[in-house]
């Protein structure tokens, strides 16, 4: 005779007590065959129904945390997503899985990396390896974002339909991710000089535990959160978290798609082109402005006075590709490591007032690419950020005598 528990409320005790089986210390192998055994396919509500009983019921909200992981591994695979609904292109979900399939990507390079550290022997040199694992993690850092907005957007709509527990923790385990892979950063900028055993242990204790923490929460997101919010909030909602998304922007994706459900009109008390914005020498609306700064014949880009990346235009012939999971990233985790010193002085020197421009020009496939950096300051000399120009002067400098005369060629 089966014994898989139909009964939603005695599912839920069970999943329950099996979950503080985790707490008293119990196997999370042992209890997964329990879970099993007794109930089969887990619906994925009922996990996250649990998690706000147990709260409510008194369990420290830090003590869900820790048992997050363990309950989490024990349900891998068996949570049930049988109805589960689908994001299309666009959707706030939609670009959140996508994120994921890239963050996925760099945990897959990086766990190639490791295995080359792990077959050094003691005369070799980790220097490279380390380096490429340097520049997987520093797109790791861009989770940042995706976490962000779950944080600021999609948090507080669950809050709206009393889902307050599992948000909590959720957010707890992502300020456990940061710390990790701020803890993985540090170790591989002082990695000069890393003897190979001291650079196998790093990767066991730092740099593993910080990409597995990533790779965790796509599991806790894919499997019980993403299919939970799509069951709980609205179109308007979603609409609304749509819209706001790119004030903090994407991680290592850009939607390519617009989304707006059937019936849902954006609140704006102005058209784009009735929004005036007023400058001291003049005005223009929102699109005029778009197509200005697309038009002029160089590239810029806007890094704020904390150093994130907040615009770039958009021209047809760009000559850096941007796309806009860019936007609001730390400027220095734009660059490769070999560079990212340069940064750091430029905006030093910048902030403290010692210079206002730095130049570069280099030759690239062909054409002379000039580059130059200005320091952005308010009526005081506060300093406000930082403006990237980036032009090619090619054609320019093959520029002699003069052209009085109108000839379009």
């Amino acid at each position: 005779m089966s014994e898989l528990i139909e009964n939603a409320e005695k599912r839920k005790e069970m999943l329950k007590h099996m979950i503080l089986q985790l707490h008293k210390g119990e196997a999370p192998e042992e209890v997964k065959k329990q879970l099993v055994r007794i109930l089969g396919q887990i619906p994925y509500g009922d996990v996250v129904e649990v998690e706000q009983e147990l709260i409510s019921e008194g369990l420290p909200q830090e003590e869900v945390l820790r048992l997050c992981d363990v309950h989490t591994a024990a349900l891998k695979g068996i949570l049930d997503q049988a109805g589960a609904k689908t994001a299309p292109s666009g959707h706030p979900v939609h670009t959140f899985i996508q994120e994921n399939r890239a963050l996925a990507r760099e945990i897959s390079s990086l766990e190639k990396l490791y295995s080359e550290v792990e077959k050094l022997k003691d005369r070799d040199n980790a220097r490279e390896p380390f380096a490429k694992i340097r520049a997987h993690f520093n797109a790791l850092m861009d989770v940042d974002k995706h976490y962000m907005r779950k944080e600021n957007l999609l948090f507080p709509f669950l809050e709206k339909h009393g889902v307050t527990g599992p948000p909590k923790v959720m957010w707890g385990k992502h300020d456990e991710v940061r710390g990790m892979l701020k803890r993985a950063l540090d170790t591989l900028a002082g990695s000069d000089g890393m003897e190979v055993g001291e650079a196998q242990k790093a990767v066991e204790r730092t740099f593993k535990p910080a990409s597995t923490a990533v790779e965790e929460m796509i599991h806790k997101e894919e499997e019980i959160l993403f299919p939970m919010c799509l069951d709980t909030l609205t179109d308007e909602e979603w609409y609304e978290i749509s819209i706001q998304s790119i004030e903090i922007g994407y991680c290592l994706y850009d939607p390519t798609d617009v989304w707006q459900p059937e019936g849902v009109v954006a609140k704006r008390e102005l058209t784009v082109e009735e929004e005036k914005i007023q400058l001291p020498s003049g005005s223009f609306n929102v699109i005029e402005l778009i197509a200005m700064l697309n038009t002029i014949p160089f590239d810029v880009t806007f890094v704020d006075k904390e150093d994130t990346v907040r615009y770039f235009t958009q021209g047809k012939d760009r000559i850096f590709a941007r796309t806009r999971a860019i936007l609001g990233r730390k400027v220095q985790l734009c660059h490769p490591p070999s560079s990212v010193h340069v940064v750091h002085q430029i905006l030093d020197d910048f902030r403290c007032g010692k210079q206002d421009r730095a130049a570069f020009w280099i030759n690239l496939d062909g054409r002379f690419i000039h580059i130059e950096y200005f320091a952005l300051r308010d009526e005081d000399d506060g300093y406000l950020g930082t403006l990237e120009v980036s032009q090619d002067l090619t054609e320019k400098r093959k520029l002699k005598g003069e052209q009085r005369l109108l000839n379009y060629s």
